[in-house]
């Protein structure tokens, strides 16, 4: 069994980790603390670190020290989660083997879409179109869950209400839940169940102050035949509910109300860990690898367009993003706007050469280090590319885990 090391996570991070991974069979260890997590790391050797730098109690660069001097843990991969910082400070980690670095709020399908590619794992996820928004005002929870019912999102919710709750100190909570324009037959019951469940498993909840605002019968005939439900009160005026919540003599005018409690959020409102919006929510699946916090960056120049997408794909799972050119003049304008972890080069294009290329680069005493991938077999070939600063020559083809473990050979300094 896959297993993942989560050094320092909030209490709420770590339980959504865990529960999610454990689903997907993978085993999580939390540790607290950089005595203990040093500890658990050489002695389970897991195959992924997680590390909350929000919360990380320790010197960061003292940990990946000790980790990198160790012979054993120093090859693992490790993902960090953190405050916006400058991304150029990333790139002195890689040695360290950090292959990601998330900016919180997380994106919860990017971020496990990226563990299971490191974990070589394929994890199920629900792409149900959802709208599933939630915001707070006074004590008051607002919901809305519209289109559909994507149970994704839905087991994210618990987590969220409990991360808002925690993070502004909410003695007596409210819960307002708006169903709206949502077109429900029986088969939702289930993710209607996984609804409920997952608002009424905060504990700090008063029945009486969770309202389900919703004009459909399913909805209704639900929660007034399931006992686990019983206190939950369905309505379909909004206004109701909330002199029903507040103390109306706030306002008299109800369109008021409603502007200042529900379209208005407060602003003092923790970021939180955890994204409710998805990559897809923006009308597309491809997952953005800006968005994914890619550490590495790699410039591939190679004439084959399918060799370039194999290598692209293969260092994907590593962490890297990718810059692919056709050939080796377009490589060089982008040297000027562009900086680069490693290359991945060919020998014998059109225009450029590889040899024109490396010739270029011995003259910067900056340049990234090159593999060399090529199909030519000669023997001068090969001395030539390495007397120019190659850092190693690879024959083509070559398995596309081969290629990517090269890599962090070289950026690891191992090569």
């Amino acid at each position: 069994m896959k297993q993942v090391l989560l050094i320092d996570g909030s209490p709420i991070f770590k339980e959504f980790l865990s529960k999610k991974l454990t689903e997907e069979s993978i085993k999580v260890e939390a540790s607290n603390g950089e005595r203990d997590a040093f500890i658990k790391l050489v002695s389970l050797l897991p195959d992924l670190v997680i590390i909350d730098l929000l919360n990380f109690s320790g010197d960061l660069m003292e940990f990946l020290s000790k980790k990198q001097s160790n012979p054993n843990a120093k090859s693992i991969p490790i993902i960090l989660c953190g405050p916006k910082i400058d991304r150029s400070n990333l790139a002195s980690l890689i040695k360290y083997g950090v292959i990601k670095y998330f900016t919180t709020p997380i994106k919860f399908d990017i971020f496990f879409e990226t563990i299971g590619r490191v974990l070589k794992e394929s994890f199920s996820f629900d792409t149900t179109p959802c709208v599933l928004d939630l915001h707070l005002n006074k004590s008051i929870v607002f919901i809305e869950v519209a289109e559909g019912l994507n149970r994704e999102k839905i087991s994210l919710l618990r987590f969220k209400i409990a991360e808002l709750i925690d993070a502004n100190n909410i003695a007596n909570p409210k819960i307002i839940v708006m169903l709206t324009n949502l077109d429900l037959s029986f088969v939702d019951v289930t993710n209607l169940e996984l609804l409920f469940d997952s608002i009424l498993a905060n504990k700090d909840l008063k029945r009486e102050n969770i309202k389900i605002l919703s004009m459909n019968p399913i909805v209704q005939e639900l929660l007034e035949g399931h006992t686990d439900y019983k206190g939950l009160e369905v309505v379909s005026n909004l206004a109701s509910v909330l002199t029903s919540l507040l103390d109306s003599a706030e306002t008299a005018d109800t369109s008021q109300l409603i502007t200042d409690k529900i379209l208005s959020a407060d602003e003092n409102i923790a970021e939180g860990s955890i994204e409710m919006r998805f990559s897809g929510d923006s009308g597309t699946t491809e997952i953005d690898e800006k968005e994914i916090g890619n550490v590495i960056k790699v410039a591939i120049i190679d004439d084959d367009a399918v060799v370039r997408q194999l290598i692209k794909n293969a260092l994907f799972s590593v962490g890297a993003s990718s810059s692919l050119f056709e050939n080796g003049s377009d490589f060089l304008k982008s040297l000027a706007t562009e900086r680069y972890n490693l290359v991945i080069l060919d020998i014998f294009m059109q225009g450029y050469s590889g040899f024109d290329i490396l010739k270029f680069m011995q003259k910067n005493p900056n340049s990234p280090p090159v593999i060399v991938y090529s199909q030519a077999i000669q023997q001068n070939v090969v001395m030539q590319a390495l007397s120019l600063g190659a850092k190693t020559f690879m024959l083509k083809p070559q398995k596309p885990e081969a290629i990517a473990r090269k890599v962090i050979e070289i950026l690891n300094g191992k090569s």
